[in-house]
Parts: structure tokens; C-alpha cells; sequence
């Protein structure tokens, strides 16, 4: 019993030291209570729920405020490829340091992204545990009644559209693990850079998400690879697809190892954490939707087409000749 107060002490110490002052929404009651009330006045609220597990999402040598700002950043990524809103989240804890020199980097980071991203920290539950770390948040969105964009929904002819640039975070992910990438662009410290900052930060697209809402018929992050996530998406419309994978967008630095013959084009198709949101549009609005990404500096680019069937999606090069895949996804399971 006594053991069990000083655990319970020490733990409402760390969580009035580190995590109480992320908690400004009046519905945390300033974390003193054991729930917590998430307001709202004739919309939907969108629940979305995602860990990241030290050695499966994160290097446990990754700096603990990129760990915070992943593990918000994947859930709002969520949020913005249902067309929703950010209102909150909570927040589980499995810790192994509970240092300051490591919590105090982590909250400041959580915090930051919190008011940036107007999604308070509302609860949650914090343990120990000798690891691997585990970092788990729900993150709350809204919309307008009935408007949440599922995966249900894509139709024969719409356009398939996808934000960003796609295998940056696998190839960031190689360059940290000593891969091919990191060899090939040794001469190059801005491209490593932008490469493993594109792994350990995502970059959720929730600027885009009242258009995802207006003009999208179907629509979800892409986490565990463009190519995967196609394919699910396609499952869940009962529809199959098309893709012109010389549109596929890419950076410079993923560009040139491609054309360097450093890296295959499947590493950039199926990589994971890219977080990118990926979407189907009527044709008649594909446009709007493209604009209204212009017009939030956020490249989206129409990379293919849905079409009728059952079957995997079809991946075609610059010849209209169909590519193998090995494999779709990366898997973190």
C-alpha cells in the first residue's frame, strides 16, 4: 500500500509538473478530475486513435521532442483526411525515462503542437514501464453533421489525389538505419536532413481539410504506404484503380535517388509515415480541390483514376506498362 501512494503520488507530481499546462480547454478541468467534457452543438465528433512504440514508429536515439510531435501529428493527420476539425485529444503515457532532461523537451514539444494545431490536451493516464516507451493519443475532431469523408464512397471516374510528396519518410527512415538512401546521398547533409525530418515530423494536412470535406468522396492519411492504402481504400468502395505512378509527386532528393537507380520506385509506393492525405474527386471538382491547396501553399496532385472491379489496384510507369509490386505496405504490426 505504501508503494502504491508513492507511485500514485509521484505520478500526479509528473503530471502537474510536465502536462497540467497543455491542459487549457475548460472541459480538462485543469486534469484534476478522472474524465473530461468534450462540448458540441449539432456536429459530429470524429474519434481517431493512434500509438507510436519506441523501435516500431520511433528510434528510441530520435529526440523526445520529435516523438511528441509524431505521435499528436499521425492522429491529426487523421482528423484532416476525415474533413475534421482538431477539438482535443488524450494522452497515455508508458514511460521508461521519466527525466526531466527527456519529459521536459517531450511536453514542451506536445504543448507547442497542441496551440498550433488548436487541439488541447484533455486527459488521459500516465505508467511506467521498462520498454520498450509507448506514446498512445485519441485525438477528437468535428464536422458538420453527417459530412465526416470515410474510405466508403470512391465511384468509377473520380480522380485520385494526394497531397505532399510521397516516400520521403521511408527513405528518412533508411538514411537513419545506415540504408541504401544514406549511402547514396552521403555528400548531401540538406537532403538528409529534409529526409529524416520528414520520418521523425510529420506534416498533417489539416489546412485542407474543409475542401477534403466539400469535394471528396472518399478519403484517408496515407501511413502505412501510397500503394497499401490505395488498395484499402479501394476494398472499403468495393471499386478498384489506375495510377500514373510518373505522376506520383515526389521531392527532388527522392527524385534523384530514383533516377540515381539508388532506391526502387516500390520503396517510395510502399513506404510508410508519409501521412499525406490521399483522396477521390468527382472530376467536375478535382479542380477546386487542387486550388484550394494552391491557395494553402500545399502542392495536391492527381495521380490516377478509380475505375470499376474488384481487383488490386494497377500501377502503371511512363510506357502504360503495368509494375509488380512485391509489397504494398509497411507494416507496423
Amino acid at each position: 500500500m505504501t508503494q502504491d501512494k508513492k507511485q500514485i503520488s509521484a505520478e500526479d507530481s509528473l503530471i502537474a509538473r510536465y502536462f497540467k499546462p497543455l491542459a487549457t480547454d475548460p472541459g480538462a478541468f485543469g486534469l484534476v478530475d478522472d474524465a473530461a467534457v468534450l462540448s458540441s452543438s449539432g456536429e459530429d465528433i470524429v474519434v481517431t486513435t493512434d500509438a507510436v512504440v519506441e523501435g516500431v514508429h520511433y528510434l528510441a536515439t530520435d529526440p523526445p521532442d520529435t516523438i511528441a510531435r509524431k505521435a499528436l501529428r499521425v492522429n491529426l493527420s487523421d482528423l484532416a483526411a476525415k474533413g475534421a476539425v482538431p477539438a482535443g485529444f488524450v494522452l497515455t503515457l508508458a514511460l521508461r525515462n521519466r527525466e526531466d532532461a527527456w519529459l521536459r523537451p517531450f511536453a514542451d514539444a506536445l504543448g507547442e503542437d497542441a496551440k498550433a494545431f488548436l487541439c488541447p490536451l484533455l486527459g488521459g493516464d500516465t505508467v511506467s514501464t521498462p520498454g520498450p516507451q509507448m506514446i498512445s493519443i485519441t485525438a477528437f475532431g468535428r464536422v458538420p453533421r453527417g459530412r465526416m469523408v470515410g474510405r466508403i464512397g470512391a465511384r468509377p471516374g473520380d480522380r485520385i489525389l494526394v497531397t505532399g510528396t510521397i516516400g520521403d519518410a521511408a527513405l528518412g527512415l533508411d538514411v537513419l538505419t545506415g540504408g541504401a538512401a544514406a549511402a547514396a546521398i552521403a555528400s548531401d547533409p540538406q537532403a538528409q536532413e529534409m529526409l529524416v525530418s520528414r520520418y521523425r515530423i510529420p506534416q498533417p494536412r489539416n489546412v485542407l481539410a474543409p475542401a477534403v470535406r466539400d469535394h471528396a468522396t472518399a478519403a484517408m492519411d496515407v501511413s502505412d504506404g501510397l500503394a497499401g492504402d490505395l488498395t484499402k481504400l479501394c476494398a472499403a468502395s468495393r471499386v478498384s484503380a489506375t495510377v500514373d505512378v510518373s505522376s506520383v509527386p515526389l521531392s527532388a532528393a527522392a527524385a534523384s535517388l530514383i533516377t540515381r537507380n539508388a532506391v526502387c520506385v516500390e520503396t517510395l509506393l510502399a513506404g510508410g509515415d508519409d501521412y499525406e492525405v490521399l483522396c477521390t474527386v468527382p472530376p467536375a471538382q478535382s479542380d477546386a480541390l487542387i486550388a484550394s491547396g494552391r491557395v494553402a501553399g500545399l502542392a495536391v496532385t492527381a495521380i490516377g483514376t478509380i475505375v470499376a472491379g474488384h481487383e488490386r489496384p494497377r500501377f502503371l510507369d511512363g510506357q502504360g506498362q503495368e509494375l509488380t509490386l512485391k509489397r504494398l505496405s509497411y507494416s507496423h504490426f
